[in-house]
């Protein structure tokens, strides 16, 4: 797969895996069966409408495009957030409560190294929905600059170590399934890398990915996996959905019907899975009824 296939792959996968889940974002798990791209529901709008984890994942795709620049993503993240730059239908409809706060501290002039939220209850998912571009900017970077790149680029909004962690572990995980690892060798070769512990993370933050790391996250129920906003629940729920199934489609599907954070964990899981498996995987009408398809497309080219 070229780079430009890549990309291209992760940010519709992205995309269809946040579309299906929109419509049931906050239903319990139980209470729904989503079988195809449906619309309205939470938000009202119609089939194929991402939200702000692709938005935001399409803002630092294009800021990428420009090289590495902090200052950059975050006149991008503002932009999404004050004129509808980077969205499916011209209209911003879901804003996380921490990125809303960052943006409100970019917007009046605040550094993006110190924008990010910092405390305990401020870890959900909104750095680590939008984070999967920049495996293609890490890929053949040392260890210690992806973690020093990806704490920067998480902390723009999330400066918590329990996110930057999160954002770590995903991307290098992306980044072995990048160099061409199969999915259950990349994930060996993740936990190998962490056996010893993190010159860069604590271990007491490894110890929340407990069941990551040391574990086999696969091996859970889905009673065991939780769905909620929490950055760690969303790591593990999408990293479960993509070892329990075989194609994206099931992959997804598996993501939404977890409940609660219905978009955010289908687009993480997303993501993944459109590496993993490519575009073509993905099922055609889908791509058809996905808002702004071209739009993703070109912000794909690019970036490479």
């Amino acid at each position: 797969m070229s780079n430009n296939t890549a990309v291209s792959s992760v940010l519709l996968g992205v995309a269809v895996g946040d579309a299906l889940g929109v419509p049931v974002e906050f239903q319990p798990r139980g209470s729904f069966l989503v079988r195809e791209m449906r619309g309205y529901g939470t938000y009202n709008q119609p089939p194929g409408t991402w939200s702000d984890d692709t938005s935001l994942s399409l803002c630092l795709a294009d800021s990428l495009s420009r090289g590495f620049d902090p200052r950059d993503m975050a006149r991008n993240f503002v932009r999404w957030h004050d004129r509808a730059a980077f969205t499916a239908r011209g209209e911003v409809f879901d804003v996380g409560h921490s990125t809303r706060k960052a943006i409100y501290r970019l917007r009046s002039g605040v550094a993006p190294e110190q924008a990010g939220c910092t405390g305990e209850n401020e870890n959900g998912n909104g750095s680590l929905m939008r984070i999967a571009p920049l495996a293609f900017y890490l890929a053949g970077k040392p260890e210690a600059e992806r973690f020093r790149a990806t704490k920067a680029v998480s902390s723009i909004t999330h400066a918590h170590e329990w996110s930057v962690a999160a954002c770590f572990i995903y991307l290098e995980f992306l980044g072995k399934l990048l160099g061409g690892a199969k999915k259950k060798a990349a994930y060996a070769a993740l936990r190998r890398n962490f056996q010893n512990g993190s010159p860069y993370i604590s271990d007491d933050t490894l110890d929340m990915f407990g069941r990551i790391l040391r574990a086999d996250i696969s091996a859970l129920r889905m009673a065991e996996i939780k769905s909620s906003g929490f950055v760690v629940d969303t790591l593990e729920a999408a990293l479960w959905c993509f070892f329990t199934t075989d194609d994206y489609q099931d992959a997804v599907l598996r993501a939404v019907n977890l409940g609660e954070d219905t978009d955010t964990t289908a687009a993480v899981t997303g993501a993944m899975a459109g590496l993993a498996y490519g575009t073509e995987d993905i099922p055609p009408h889908w791509l058809d009824s996905l808002a702004g398809h071209d739009d993703i497309l070109g912000v794909a080219a690019a970036m490479i």
